[in-house]
């Protein structure tokens, strides 16, 4: 995909009628991740915050598009959004909230940016947990640059970070794409990658079709279940997750083919996909 493709707020990440919100907001990178921080607490880290949350709260876990996020963002507390909220009255969500909420703020000042679905190394040792981050265009350094907006100052404590945020290494953060062609080549194993008693490579093969919809501006949640995704590795079409990671592991080598197969039906979001948490279908807007 070319820069100006991620420039500009798209689907899930369009703040639409609620748009005025991002007025006042930091320009730069830190800056804005730490508005996030404010205004968002993750559902599974708000135990390390003192925090028990009521089933409305875990409710907001399954908002998709950052209108919806606003909506509930301002409905909670008028005030502008650079002023941090009180973590028990913070919304909630998972790291893909994070990453897409700071994705918005970007695209609304101009910059490049993506939300990348894959695993990250830094929660426990010898695994890849399933994981969100942003991906911003640093114009001075000519590179793609991966940031954890999740990773406040407690966070950073309680997994032990010690890299930086605003550039995490590669090879602590695996776009989806990248941890299957490590797992095909025999380079890593499968099992290290997943989410609670969920692992291996039907999983990666999920989060590569998730990583490829956010690719094309479809941002889903993590449970969202749809097309060729498989609840089993012999239900895996592998030469498809091949051709999917061979795609989305370094994207813009491959911006039409990236569009093109987003057209098959198979990994293309649909207007109804299955929310594997509340075991049900769900209407994407």
């Amino acid at each position: 995909m070319t820069l100006d493709a991620y420039r500009t707020p798209a689907a899930m990440s369009d703040a639409g009628r609620h748009a005025r919100l991002f007025d006042g907001l930091p320009n730069d990178i830190g800056g804005l991740a730490q508005v996030v921080q404010g205004l968002l607490v993750h559902e599974h880290i708000a135990p390390a915050y003192g925090l028990t949350l009521s089933p409305e709260q875990h409710a907001q876990a399954h908002l998709r598009p950052v209108e919806k996020i606003l909506e509930t963002i301002a409905v909670q507390d008028k005030r502008p959004l650079p002023v941090a909220r009180p973590a028990g009255e913070r919304v909630v969500g998972v790291c893909r909230h994070f990453s897409l909420l700071h994705v918005a703020m970007l695209r609304a000042q101009g910059v490049a940016a993506r939300a990348r679905c894959g695993f990250g190394a830094y929660f426990e040792k010898g695994k890849f947990l399933d994981h969100w981050v942003t991906e911003y265009w640093n114009a001075a350094a000519k590179r793609w640059v991966l940031v954890d907006a999740q990773l406040d100052t407690r966070q950073r404590e309680l997994f032990k970070v010690t890299f930086d945020p605003l550039d995490v290494p590669r090879d602590q953060f695996l776009v989806a794409g990248g941890a299957w062609k490590l797992c095909r080549d025999g380079k890593a194993d499968p099992a290290a990658f997943g989410i609670l008693d969920m692992h291996g490579l039907w999983f990666i093969a999920g989060n590569v079709i998730r990583d490829v919809a956010a690719l094309n501006n479809h941002e889903m949640l993590p449970w969202d279940v749809w097309g060729a995704m498989a609840r089993n590795d012999a239900e895996l079409d592998l030469a498809l997750f091949d051709r999917l990671a061979e795609l989305s592991h370094v994207p813009d080598k491959h911006p039409d083919e990236l569009r093109a197969i987003y057209q098959d039906k198979r990994i293309a979001v649909p207007g109804t996909v299955f929310n594997a948490v509340l075991d049900r279908p769900d209407p994407v807007h």
